[in-house]
């Protein structure tokens, strides 16, 4: 496994050997491009796909079905943010250091993937945070989400779904003890 992924030496001895078969089917299957000046190695594909891999531990694999394109900027970059209110329409610059396009690529920063890929415990990992969404896109029929009583609800608990599975992951043993 590559030395960027922390995550790696937390994983049960009986389960280490499975990531790698998914590592390959994954590098296989998805497409990855750099932007904003950003060198596609070996180093990147294979950080990326052993981070996102572990969210396939233990599961029956679709290799994160419906996108082939992985997008890596060096850095942050910006964004255009459109936001709706009715029929008024406002945007706005954001910084993004990773997103989840339905039906589309996942556009990380390789800055943010490594800064959160070099502490295991800290509760941030952009990855697994923009693969979380793609494991929540999957299906279209029974998906999790609670009766919201306003549609714009819906779009705050996708992004609760993917914050809780970087918590899991990052900080497993808290949510534990929280939860009991």
């Amino acid at each position: 496994m590559s030395r960027n992924i922390g995550l790696y030496s937390l994983v049960p001895d009986d389960l280490q050997a499975e990531p790698h078969g998914h590592i390959n089917v994954f590098l296989n299957e998805k497409r990855f491009l750099g932007l904003g000046g950003q060198e596609i190695t070996a180093e990147v594909m294979a950080t990326v796909a052993g981070i996102a891999c572990l969210l396939l531990l233990n599961r029956d694999s679709s290799y994160f079905p419906g996108f082939t394109s992985i997008l890596i900027y060096p850095e942050t970059y910006e964004t255009t943010q459109v936001e709706h209110d009715g029929v008024v329409e406002t945007s706005r610059r954001s910084r993004r250091a990773g997103e989840s396009w339905h039906r589309g690529p996942i556009v990380l920063s390789w800055s943010d993937v490594l800064h959160g890929a070099a502490n295991p415990g800290d509760g941030y990992n952009v990855v697994l945070h923009e693969f979380a969404h793609k494991l929540d896109a999957e299906n279209s029929g029974t998906n999790g989400l609670p009766i919201l009583q306003e549609t714009a609800h819906y779009a705050e608990w996708a992004e609760f779904f993917a914050v809780a599975t970087e918590s899991f992951f990052e900080k497993g043993a808290g949510m534990s003890k929280r939860l009991t």
